[in-house]
C-alpha cells in the first residue's frame, strides 16, 4: 500500500475537453464557490458560509497529493480528489484509495465528472497498478450513484451516517492485458 504522495501529483492530465492539474492561486474563487454552494453541498452536510471560506481559504487551496482541479477552457469547473481512506468509517474502505469529486452546478449535465474521474482513475492505475478504489455517496444523490456505476464501482454495502443512507462502492483494480 504505497503512499499517494510518492507518485502523485502526476503531470497534468488532458482529456478531449478537460485539463486535470494541480490547484493554483487563480482557482481560489472557484473553490470558495464550490464549498459555499447549497446545490453542490446538498448531500455533503450543507454549504459553508462564504465569509468564513473567504477568511480561511489559503491562497492556493487544496494543494496536496491526489487533488486535481478540473479545468475547462482555462476555468476551474470542478475538483477531483484521490486520497488514502485511513480514517474511513467502514472497514471495507479503510486504507484503500478513496475517490471524491465536486463540480460547480454550471458544469453539471455535460459528462465532465465522468470524463475527469475516468482520466484520474486511469492515471492512478498507471502509477499504482493493483490498487482498488472506493467511493462513498448518499443513496439519495442519484447523479452521483449513476456516476459511480458508470465508473465501474459496485456496491459493497449501505450504511447510515450523517442522518442519511450512504452507499459504499468499490472499483477493483484493472486486470492487466496480455
Amino acid at each position: 500500500m504505497e503512499d499517494l504522495g510518492s507518485v502523485w501529483p502526476p503531470e497534468p492530465i488532458r482529456t478531449e475537453r478537460l485539463l486535470l492539474r494541480e490547484p493554483v492561486a487563480r482557482d481560489r474563487a472557484a473553490f470558495v464557490e464550490l464549498h459555499a454552494s447549497p446545490e453542490v453541498n446538498l448531500y455533503l452536510g450543507g454549504p459553508r458560509p462564504r465569509d468564513e471560506l473567504e477568511r480561511e481559504m489559503p491562497e492556493v487551496p487544496a494543494r496536496w497529493p491526489g487533488s486535481l482541479v478540473v479545468d475547462r477552457d482555462g476555468e476551474m469547473i470542478g475538483h477531483v480528489l484521490l486520497r488514502r481512506a485511513t480514517g474511513h468509517r467502514r472497514p471495507a474502505a479503510a486504507g484503500k484509495l478513496d475517490l471524491g469529486y465536486l463540480f460547480l452546478p454550471r458544469a453539471w449535465g455535460h459528462g465532465y465528472a465522468a470524463e475527469a474521474c475516468s482520466a484520474a482513475l486511469g492515471r492512478l492505475a498507471a502509477v499504482l497498478p493493483g490498487e482498488p478504489v472506493v467511493l462513498t455517496t448518499q443513496t439519495a444523490n442519484a447523479p452521483s450513484m449513476r456516476l459511480a456505476a458508470k465508473l465501474g464501482f459496485t456496491e459493497v454495502e449501505r450504511f447510515e451516517a450523517w442522518d442519511a443512507e450512504q452507499w459504499l462502492g468499490m472499483r477493483p483494480p484493472p486486470v492487466p492485458s496480455g
